[in-house]
């Protein structure tokens, strides 16, 4: 969530430049999450998947989540 400290972000913000990097005026640092599924994705499915992340694999109190599925891969 933008309102949460990101003090990992803001040292590799401060790195970058030092690197030669420039022009990145913000970086948030965050992780991520793949799983890979047994049989077709179905809506039920999917939903399944929302609803790990939200009460197993997120904080939601410090941290947004998002489900994406890889490029090509039908909803």
């Amino acid at each position: 969530k933008p309102e949460i400290l990101d003090p990992q972000g803001q040292a590799i913000a401060g790195a970058l430049p030092r690197l030669g990097f420039e022009g990145v005026t913000s970086v948030r640092q965050g992780k991520r999450f793949e799983l890979e599924l047994d049989g077709p994705l179905t809506p039920d499915v999917l939903a399944k998947v929302e609803e790990a992340a939200k009460t197993l694999l997120s904080n939601p109190v410090i941290e947004d989540y998002a489900v994406s599925l890889p490029e090509g891969e039908p909803a």
